[in-house]
């Protein structure tokens, strides 16, 4: 009679197990793959599986043959921490009140994300990930850094560097992980790095690469252009080494990269602008394992935004994407973009507002403070490419479209055919032929702004800008800093940040 009844429990416990999908461990980690974002800092697409024949970048290549590449990703913003607010939130920074440059780094100015709204990392712990950051975080709110990541590395509110330890070590067939590694990229390139690196790899020939043409070519402005190359190549060395890691660990085959620049090239123009040189990113989804979902050594040509990346690593691991998340799901391909909304606010202590919208064919720029120059003050100024660009137009030796980035103004509207302009040179938005384009561009800009609430529209906290005074001091030119050198007591806000 115990036996029987022993048999029964047993048998209601299979059951109920049974019914509740419960699986080995080793059977459930199949089910649950690994997701890993190799982020790379200010670097363009220049590899050779993107079209650049004489950079070539193998295991980048490799990875794009084991997965798909999208030749039409953009950041939502090109400077740092604007962009990795977003793609770490999946929701565009203007929409969080974090689009501006280094903001939330005091008590004074802290920025919370809303109540019940929770970062990409934060999702994966809750599910059970081991999860860590080997790098930057760069984020433009206040947060719990142990709510995100498993990793043990103290939060400083600033860059909260943890990319000092073994990353690898920590990581186990036992358990799924959601990781990201930072690599330093397009900024291998700087003066006081490059000489560092540069004896791992055979430079490339100056005379080879092709200055763009909106940038006079000058010594430097070559020389700089060709180490952006230079970079790529030792970034494609670092991914060697990621993947080799992976393989030895035996977990190469169960884990979706994501690789992927959190913005352009450092360069005038670029970094901190609109135009595709700032906001166009290499992406590439790579999975070594079996998928028949996704198609290896595709390329896609559709519009991603960077926003994409976080909400299609949960769905790779089959977890829910929250509906306040404004990313989309890249492998729902019946709910692709028609245009992605790029943006630009204060960077550092240079205070601009500038929207642009990218379609298929065109790009629309908005300038909302079109009596600042592109060339505004700005930390770059120093620069030597800067300085001999600056040089050469105070001596006029710079064509009509090489100078218009130092004259006192900009237009309030562009409009480009990307078609037959690549380069968003001739600014189309006066020609009469273009303006039924125009005008759609320009409702689809207004639309998003009221839709989604554009932060942007709104004055900055001024405890934050008095942080950037206090950093920046007499660089600090614009007008809305006027108003903080007059303030001469500041009440100090009562926030708690305990978590």
């Amino acid at each position: 009679m115990k036996i029987m009844k022993g048999k029964r429990i047993y048998l209601f416990i299979a059951l109920v197990v049974g019914l509740l999908g419960w699986r080995p461990a080793s059977e459930k980690q199949k089910e649950q793959p690994n997701i890993l974002w190799i982020y790379i800092e200010d670097l363009n697409p220049v590899f050779s599986c993107y079209g650049v024949e004489n950079n070539p970048t193998p295991f980048i290549d490799q990875l794009a043959d084991q997965g798909v590449l999208f030749s039409n990703a953009y950041t939502p913003s090109p400077v740092c921490s604007a962009a990795r607010s977003a793609i770490i939130t999946s929701t565009m920074a203007t929409s969080l009140g974090t689009h501006n440059h280094h903001s939330s780094r005091t008590v004074e100015d802290a920025i919370f994300l809303p109540e019940g709204v929770k970062t990409v990392p934060e999702l994966f712990k809750e599910a059970g990930y081991y999860t860590f950051n080997h790098g930057k975080d760069d984020y433009n709110f206040i947060y719990d850094r142990k709510k995100l990541y498993s990793d043990p590395i103290k939060l400083d509110y600033w860059y909260t560097f943890a990319g000092k330890g073994n990353w690898i070590d920590s990581l186990s067939s036992d358990r799924p992980f959601f990781g990201q590694i930072q690599l330093a990229g397009g900024k291998l390139a700087l003066s006081q790095t490059y000489g560092n690196h540069v004896d791992k790899i055979t430079p490339i020939d100056r005379n080879a690469v092709e200055v763009p043409p909106y940038y006079p070519d000058i010594p430097w402005v070559r020389e700089d252009w060709a180490r952006h190359h230079d970079a790529a190549r030792l970034t494609d060395l670092e991914v060697a080494e990621i993947i080799e890691k992976l393989r030895k660990k035996g977990l190469l085959d169960n884990t979706y990269i994501f690789l992927f620049s959190d913005h352009g090239y450092k360069g005038i123009r670029h970094k901190q602008f609109l135009y595709d040189g700032g906001t166009k990113i290499p992406l590439i989804v790579s999975y070594f394992g079996d998928d028949t979902e996704l198609k290896k050594g595709k390329e896609r040509k559709d519009l991603v935004n960077g926003i994409d990346i976080g909400t299609s690593s949960l769905r790779f691991a089959g977890l829910p994407i929250p509906t306040y998340m404004e990313g989309k799901d890249l492998f729902d391909r019946k709910n692709q973009r028609d245009y992605v909304i790029t943006t630009r606010d204060r960077c550092d202590f240079s205070i601009d507002r500038i929207r642009a919208v990218r379609t298929e064919k065109y790009k629309y720029i908005r300038n909302f403070m079109p009596h600042r120059s592109y060339t505004q003050p700005s930390y770059r100024d120093k620069r030597k490419e800067f300085t001999q660009i600056k040089k050469a137009f105070e001596e006029g030796k710079l064509n009509e479209v090489q100078a218009k980035y130092w004259l006192p103004t900009k237009p309030e509207e562009e409009f480009y055919d990307l078609e037959n302009d690549p380069h968003e040179i001739h600014n189309l938005a006066t020609d009469e032929s273009f303006q039924k384009e125009l005008e759609k561009h320009r409702l689809i800009l207004e639309n998003w702004i009221e839709e989604t609430d554009d932060k942007g529209q709104y004055p900055e906290n001024p405890y934050a800008l008095k942080f950037i005074y206090d950093r920046w001091g007499k660089r600090c030119v614009n007008e809305e800093y006027e108003a903080i050198k007059k303030i001469k007591v500041w009440n100090t806000p009562k926030k708690n940040l305990k978590f």
